[in-house]
């Protein structure tokens, strides 16, 4: 029996031996996937097969791009082999690249499109911090992103209206896909809301599609003032300029999306408890939209969320990804009575807390 084990845990180690020496590569090189990605997204590679009915050989691609032929064939090979275009036969007989549900993802103005979320995070200015994660791990007081650029990321967007309005973009990008998730994964949880706040709600995109979806709400969309004052103007949404830890404008209902996980635990608490002063009655509620670590090891999208854990750890100072037990602390702290967490099919779960 017990040599039985002995043969069993060797094949065991030769088969573990056998996929690290296939594994290693995808770490030596894994930046090479985003750095394709981009460059497809920079090219038009995309909207370019979608303009020509969705098929476009490689003579037609390079023509249409301005490209070299050969070099733009090796970066078709490479997004070809990880399935995000595919190739097929023509009826002339030649190859044509089509689309896939992953490429129309790639795709400027595209329903699906991820692409501005894409260049924020590729962007060299949140790219940069990366080289210094050791750092943070050593110094918890060491923010990657202030080790590179002189400041947070706050302090950064504000002197610098480019990088700002990526951020801004970005989180757009994103609410075009999370809030009819939302809508249509708990809809119940904005009946009887008036008045709705968006806390750190950008250019105000979250807002616009959430008054459309409940046309009886009407919307605040607050931000820092330099961020709403280039917010575009929208029919049931008004945009208010401030801080939200000094205070957050009176509503109904407070919606925070994606803002909670950029700060530690006392500001969380801080923020949180100047909604709870800003909901108007013991009917209001704060909704939040969040990440939740941990809660089923299964969920195919539990990997986004260790790997935001890690974006927050890169580009924030104190940021982080919280488990249900963290979220259930800083809401306790905050003062809040009681609160539910609903998934949906993103990454982020809507977390409802009452007073």
């Amino acid at each position: 029996m017990g040599s039985v084990t002995k043969i069993d845990e060797e094949t065991r180690e030769d088969e573990e031996e056998a996929q690290a020496k296939v594994e290693i590569w995808k770490y030596i090189f894994g930046f090479t996937n985003m750095a394709v990605v981009k460059c497809a997204i920079e090219l038009g590679i995309a909207d370019a097969i979608e303009n020509n009915e969705g098929l476009m050989t490689l003579s037609e691609l390079s023509s249409s791009l301005g490209c070299a032929p050969s070099s733009l064939y090796r970066i078709m090979r490479f997004l070809v082999h990880h399935n995000i275009f595919k190739e097929k036969p023509s009826s002339q007989g030649t190859t044509v690249y089509v689309q896939t549900a992953l490429s129309r993802r790639l795709l400027k103005k595209g329903e699906k499109s991820m692409v501005d979320l894409l260049l924020f995070e590729s962007s060299h200015v949140m790219m940069a911090p990366w080289h210094n994660l050791s750092s943070r791990v050593l110094n918890d007081n060491n923010s990657p992103f202030e080790g590179a650029h002189g400041d947070d990321i706050w302090k950064y967007a504000l002197a610098n209206p480019v990088h700002s309005k990526l951020i801004d973009d970005a989180m757009a990008c994103d609410a075009k896909l999370v809030v009819p998730e939302i809508v249509e994964g708990c809809p119940e949880v904005f009946d009887g809301v008036k008045t709705l706040v968006d806390v750190g709600g950008g250019n105000g995109t979250t807002l616009q599609m959430l008054v459309k979806a409940f046309p009886w709400i009407q919307g605040i969309n607050f931000d820092l003032p330099h961020v709403v004052s280039v917010a575009p103007e929208s029919e049931g949404v008004k945009h208010v300029g401030g801080d939200f830890f000094e205070s957050v404008p009176k509503a109904d209902a407070a919606f925070l999306m994606w803002v909670l996980h950029d700060w530690n635990d006392e500001e969380c608490i801080q923020i949180l408890k100047n909604c709870k002063e800003a909901i108007q009655s013991d009917k209001g509620k704060v909704i939040i939209v969040e990440a939740v670590v941990g809660e089923d090891k299964g969920d195919k999208l539990e990997f986004v969320r260790l790997m935001l854990d890690m974006v927050m750890m890169s580009h924030t100072d104190a940021g982080k990804e919280r488990t249900s037990k963290e979220w259930g602390y800083v809401l306790k702290e905050a003062g809040f009575s009681s609160y539910t967490i609903k998934p949906i099919r993103a990454v982020q779960s809507v977390i409802v807390a009452s007073p």
